[in-house]
């Protein structure tokens, strides 16, 4: 892959990650390119690209969270080759239907996990980079025509928890599927790590039965790849506290928090909610700390397209 100048980048996003995009802009030393947006009387929206395109490489920062930010990021893409752009680059902070990446036999779902992301990948972007996925299984939802980067997020969590200074803590997953993860950030931190007993019986309900002893008299740190309505990061903390644990902290990539999630936070068991930015519209507040992403991006993007 050829390099890219710094001065020859166009860094914009769509209007749910305009912020995430201008913090990876600042951090990367490039002008965050802001798009011109119209709307006509019938609804129908319009784009304009503020700036020349042709000849030069574009990155798109953008989460696909709403059916709305995935079409606008559709429309950039196409934009940026019919204004000819030498390249179309792709980040994506949080994947939209993630979990949806596989379908039961003769059920006749649609895997929306894979679908939705070989939209993307139809209009053709270079590379595209994605940050903390439920599964790797959309990063091979391509003709093998596409470029794409798995950013994880761990080493970001663990230099937090490093300066955190809690002195006696143990990791907790929240089911066995995370546990790899979780056991893996545990060994970097020289702490114990377990995994809670989930079993999902519906769509957006589960049930943790129980959790190891050896969160007892410790601040458990639950982990968890994405926090949506909460229900089992609740269940799982209050199964911590049985098991004898002092304190139940939660942390997670991608703060969703919708539905009943604030309010089972606010009147549960857990102490502080903690993630990053990449979930549009999260703010930090008396519950949730988020901790940016923005220069793991950047990081990724000099070292990934070679920027100089």
């Amino acid at each position: 892959m050829k390099s890219i100048a710094l001065a020859n980048i166009v860094l914009t996003a769509n209007q749910a990650s305009e912020s995430l995009a201008m913090a990876i802009a600042q951090q990367l030393g490039v002008e965050f390119t802001k798009m011109r947006k119209g709307c006509f009387a019938d609804g129908e929206l319009s784009h304009v690209f503020p700036t020349e395109v042709a000849g030069r490489d574009l990155i798109i920062v953008a989460a696909t969270h709403d059916d709305a930010a995935l079409q606008e990021l559709i429309d950039l893409i196409d934009g940026g080759w019919y204004w000819n752009a030498d390249s179309v680059n792709v980040v994506v902070p949080f994947l939209g239907y993630s979990t949806m990446e596989r379908a039961k036999p003769a059920s006749g779902e649609i895997p929306k996990g894979i679908t939705r992301t070989r939209q993307i990948f139809r209009a053709r972007p270079d590379f595209v980079f994605f940050v903390d996925l439920h599964s790797e299984a959309v990063l091979h939802a391509h003709g093998g025509m596409i470029s794409t980067f798995h950013i994880q997020t761990d080493t970001l969590f663990v230099e937090h928890i490093r300066r955190m200074g809690i002195d006696d803590y143990v990791l907790v997953s929240p089911d066995y599927g995370r546990s790899k993860w979780v056991a893996g950030m545990a060994s970097r931190l020289g702490c114990p790590h377990t995994a809670a007993d989930k079993d999902r019986f519906a769509r957006d309900q589960t049930m943790v039965s129980q959790v190891s002893g050896v969160v007892g008299g410790k601040t458990a740190i639950i982990f968890d790849d994405m926090i949506r309505t909460g229900g089992s990061i609740v269940q799982t903390a209050e199964r911590c506290l049985e098991a004898g644990a002092a304190k139940v902290l939660a942390m997670a990539t991608h703060l969703v928090l919708c539905g009943p999630a604030r309010e089972r936070f606010t009147k549960g068991p857990v102490a502080k909610v903690l993630g990053t930015d990449t979930y549009p519209g999260i703010q930090n507040d008396e519950l949730v700390e988020t901790i940016s992403v923005a220069p793991l991006i950047a990081a990724v993007l000099q070292r990934k397209l070679k920027i100089t």
